[in-house]
């Protein structure tokens, strides 16, 4: 995909994330709220990242050495956001869902430019982290009986907590399945190859003839 057509694409999700109706129906829902318009957010900074001009990518990048600055500020976004409290606020105080907005897409470009380090060690490390993260808070909004969120009711937040534990199952999944590869070597040869026949010898010059 083109890198305007990706920008497109993540300005049109931002959009459908921050309308006023779908925003109020996304931000109506606990399990909305956390599982599609959160990761529509950090999609669309994804997304948008592709127009990021060349010189403010490389600043950035200077700041990221092996990708851990990304990859630890798009884990600490993510958990924030996770938490009661953070949701509650959101959903209350229209400034600080505007930074819910802002800090979301900024994770997404902070996961755009830590995937464009090479090396596989550093996101499987923090993507089995979040993994597990994500899976214990999903496992303590279904066990906890009394309501953790006061603008979302007991049963929502039981069907987030298990909709946060399918997600901490896929996504490393799907990670893994379509994660970038760095190019492989190319094969060496198994033996040497033959090598090539000399060129034919000219004929010898014929014997002068006898004079007569």
């Amino acid at each position: 995909m083109q890198p305007r057509t990706q920008a497109l694409a993540g300005a049109g999700l931002l959009a459908l994330a921050a309308m006023p109706p779908a925003r109020h129906l996304l931000e109506g829902s606990m399990f909305l709220h956390m599982l599609v318009q959160v990761p529509l957010l950090v999609l669309a900074g994804a997304l948008l990242a592709a127009r990021l001009p060349a010189r403010a990518g490389a600043a950035l990048q200077s700041f990221n050495a092996h990708g851990l600055a990304g990859w630890t500020l798009a884990s600490l976004v993510l958990a924030f956001w996770m938490l009661p409290l953070a949701l509650d606020a959101a959903v209350a105080d229209v400034l600080i869902d505007a930074a819910k907005f802002a800090s979301l897409l900024f994770a997404g470009l902070a996961i755009r430019l830590s995937t464009a380090v090479p090396g596989a060690i550093v996101p499987l490390f923090f993507i089995g982290n979040w993994a597990w993260m994500t899976a214990t808070i999903g496992l303590l909004y279904t066990q906890t009986p009394e309501r953790l969120c006061n603008a979302y009711l007991v049963g929502d937040q039981a069907a987030s907590g298990y909709g946060l534990v399918l997600l901490a199952v896929l996504a490393p999944a799907l990670w893994l399945a379509y994660s970038p590869r760095s190019p492989s070597e190319p094969p060496r040869p198994s033996a040497a190859p033959p090598a090539a026949a000399p060129p034919p010898m000219p004929p010898p010059p014929a014997p002068p003839e006898p004079p007569r």
